[in-house]
């Protein structure tokens, strides 16, 4: 992994919102299942989006 995508990704956890952080820690499979797969969308939200950016 390169240090450009390393801080893609290091930004975008920095910003992930509130109820992410907390459902990432909740004791409910279901809402930690919930938490990891929006963080997931949003980090290839983040990724693809600076890949259309350096295509620009």
């Amino acid at each position: 992994m390169d240090q450009e995508t390393k801080a893609i990704i290091s930004s975008t956890v920095a910003r992930m919102p509130e109820w992410i952080r907390h459902e990432l820690i909740a004791k409910d499979v279901a809402l930690r299942t919930r938490a990891e797969e929006a963080l997931a969308m949003i980090i290839i939200g983040a990724l693809e989006s600076a890949g259309k950016e350096a295509d620009s």
